[in-house]
């Protein structure tokens, strides 16, 4: 999905099924969440997702559906 923007309400795989959340930031350069490297470019952001329980997640625009 290439037109992710903030604000965006989406859903997502997660490791217990599908999530869902709203698009906090997109992220252009290496950041760090929850402890681990996001590996984001220009060419390939990231996008800072966050559930309606405060949980957030980095993901790329194809692993995010809008709602």
């Amino acid at each position: 999905m290439a037109n992710v923007k903030t604000g965006d309400k989406v859903s997502w795989q997660s490791h217990g099924g599908t999530a869902e959340g709203k698009v906090t930031k997109k992220v252009t350069s290496k950041t760090h969440i929850k402890g681990h490297t996001v590996a984001a470019t220009k060419d390939e952001p990231q996008f800072i997702v966050e559930t309606d329980e405060g949980k957030k997640a980095a993901h790329k625009a194809e692993a995010l559906t809008k709602r």
